[in-house]
């Protein structure tokens, strides 16, 4: 089977694709398929064992657009099956005129991401599955629907987002869930150690991600400033960057906030197991790679109870549930996890045994079953 991957992120950038896409990839390497992928970057991607091909992100938005489209139309005609997991506009044009099938991985509602960003919308991700945000982001729903609606099968990481797509309209039948995989995990060291190199002293939370508006982390941070004595350090970078750093110096918070900019995955891993736990605030999501990445290396959860995160985080078994936009609530859960006798370790003992039935082999197999019998459908 020859498989194009398409993904709007890829290393070195941060984020739940970047990771995704190169393990899709390397997987089915493995499985003996032919995989070649088509990325957008800043510069050009790191060596492969296969070819990754890619637009400079420097170009206007539009040419950019077409580029793409045009680039994905070219390699989907010498591939049997199209997989992507983002820019599914350009996915779709490029697979169709080509002729060659596509299966998606939805993260969240294209939609309601595209409406947020313009300004469209300010609401939440359950309001604007209700017709929220105009004439304008009702353009935007449309244009979602003949996109998805050309697809083969599209996959969810939850049950949360399964109904809404289904809501949307996609036929049942060729919509499933597929949860985010457990890690490959390399060696790493025992956590004493792991805090020791990163420079973590007392009561430490982490976090790993975009710092994007859809992350909360202004939450994150009152809840950090009702809790004393806890310390939070995250690794990523975002647009909402700037507005946290001055937010968390007005908390005055100081040296209790650390921003470590992007890191390479393994060094999140190692974050995440040197942490007593993760945090996430998010005010929308769906089923976060970093929640697994978490619990895989031994690390709880404390969490909004956003998308489908209670799918994989159990309240009280691996990890905190709270509701979303709750500082109070958040810092209660923080104050918790850390001084209630016991809790801590109970938690963290649990939390690798949690996602057991998230390892790879059994995840990408299905996904490469689909892949197969959509390429088989369309070659018969």
């Amino acid at each position: 089977m020859r498989v194009l991957i398409v993904s709007g992120i890829w290393p070195p950038d941060v984020g739940g694709p970047a990771s995704h896409a190169p393990e899709v990839a390397g997987f089915l390497r493995g499985r003996g398929h032919s995989v070649e992928v088509v990325t957008t970057a800043d510069r050009e991607p790191p060596p492969a064992d296969y070819s990754v091909h890619w637009v400079d992100r420097a170009n206007p938005v539009g040419v950019r657009h077409l580029r793409t489209a045009a680039l994905i139309r070219r390699r989907a005609a010498a591939n049997d099956v199209v997989y992507t997991t983002g820019m599914f506009g350009r996915s779709a044009a490029g697979s169709l005129l080509a002729g060659t099938p596509f299966v998606v991985k939805l993260t969240a509602d294209p939609a309601y991401e595209r409406s947020r960003r313009r300004g469209f919308f300010a609401g939440s991700l359950e309001d604007f599955q209700d017709g929220g945000g105009g004439h304008r982001s009702w353009v935007l729903r449309r244009a979602r629907d003949a996109e998805l609606g050309r697809a083969a099968h599209v996959f969810c990481p939850s049950e949360y987002l399964r109904r809404l797509a289904v809501a949307w309209g996609l036929p049942p039948e060729r919509v499933s869930v597929l949860p985010n995989p457990v890690p490959t995990l390399p060696p790493l060291s025992d956590q004493a150690a792991l805090r020791e190199q990163l420079g973590l002293n007392g009561a430490t939370l982490a976090f790993a991600g975009r710092l994007t508006r859809q992350k909360a982390l202004d939450v994150a941070l009152e809840a950090l400033a009702r809790a004393d004595g806890v310390s939070l350090v995250l690794a990523g970078e975002g647009d909402e960057q700037p507005a946290l750093e001055r937010r968390a110096s007005v908390l005055g918070l100081g040296a209790r906030v650390r921003f470590l900019g992007p890191l390479p995955r393994e060094r999140v891993l190692e974050l995440l197991r040197a942490a007593d736990a993760l945090v996430l605030s998010s005010a929308w999501e769906n089923f976060p790679h970093t929640v697994v990445e978490a619990l895989a290396v031994g690390t709880p959860v404390l969490a909004t109870t956003a998308g489908g995160v209670g799918e994989v985080v159990e309240h009280e078994r691996n990890g905190l549930l709270v509701a979303p936009g709750d500082p109070d609530a958040l810092a209660a859960a923080v104050q918790r996890f850390f001084g209630e006798a016991g809790l801590k370790e109970r938690l963290r003992d649990q939390a690798a045994s949690s996602v057991a039935d998230y390892a790879p082999e059994r995840v990408y197999g299905r996904l490469e079953e689909v892949l197969a019998s959509v390429a088989l459908s369309e070659a018969g």
